[in-house]
């Protein structure tokens, strides 16, 4: 069996994109495995030889990767791909991506979502049409600092993983683009809005960023990857639901 393409995941809540990767490895091996032990032993059978077990067969690896980390307390698609499109990964991760986004207003955290200490900065409620202009005003091109808890390497370390050691970490700032903004719904302190960006932005700096302007301080609660580019979520197959019959229905 030969399987070369991407597959569409819906990545859950508390799953590394590493997980995710393992899952789909670890389905593809079990059926090569299956495949060749049935061929061999129906071969020996036919020999009249005694048969083989499964700690015989030597399977061959089975390249599986993703194209760009979902963090484990985000869900949403993931584009995994398998085979010769390893190659190919680079291709996929540089492509836009459109986000459902919860945020939290009044109060800041160390580490941009609900896993850090928190700090409150103001906690009264503010009117819809405030909401709605500071989200607009992200329209378009900006730079942004990405957040000291990120994959990003430094001198060939993971910030995150300075970040941890309580060291300094100092990233430099990159263009972003945010092709499109919009407010789904305001329960204060929480607001629920949709986002299209470019390839590296980093939505817990776009958070702290709309908090930072409504003079609030704000972090995210949920974070959601509905499209990466054309890609959508509703083309996904689900983890729990993975097995190679679903691999080889939904890959592409």
């Amino acid at each position: 069996m030969s399987v070369e393409g991407i597959i569409l995941v819906d990545k859950p809540l508390g799953w590394s994109s590493f997980d995710v990767v393992a899952k789909i490895r670890g389905a593809l091996r079990a059926e090569i495995r299956k495949q060749q032990l049935e061929t061999s032993n129906l071969k020996l059978e036919n020999s009249g030889r005694a048969q083989i077990t499964n700690s015989q067969l030597l399977i061959p690896k089975i390249k599986v990767g993703h194209t760009g980390t979902l963090d484990p307390l985000a869900t949403g698609l993931m584009i995994v791909v398998v085979g010769s499109y390893c190659k190919r990964a680079s291709e996929f991760s540089k492509l836009d991506k459109t986000y459902e986004v919860q945020m939290k207003l009044g109060e800041t955290s160390t580490t941009g979502d609900e896993e850090g200490e928190k700090l409150e900065v103001r906690s009264w409620k503010l009117e819809v049409s405030e909401i709605e202009q500071a989200l607009k005003s992200f329209l378009g091109e900006s730079m942004q600092t990405p957040p000291a808890f990120s994959a990003i390497k430094i001198d060939g370390k993971r910030a995150y993983k300075l970040a941890r050691e309580g060291k300094e970490v100092v990233i430099e700032p990159r263009k972003i683009t945010i092709t499109d903004i919009k407010l789904d719904k305001y329960d204060f302190p929480l607001v629920n809005f949709t986002v299209a960006v470019s390839s590296g932005t980093y939505i817990r700096s776009l958070v702290e960023d709309i908090g930072k302007n409504l003079g609030t301080g704000a972090y995210i609660t949920f974070l959601r990857r509905t499209k990466v580019a054309d890609f959508d979520i509703k083309d996904a197959v689900k983890v729990e639901d993975v097995n190679v019959t679903s691999l080889l229905a939904y890959v592409q």
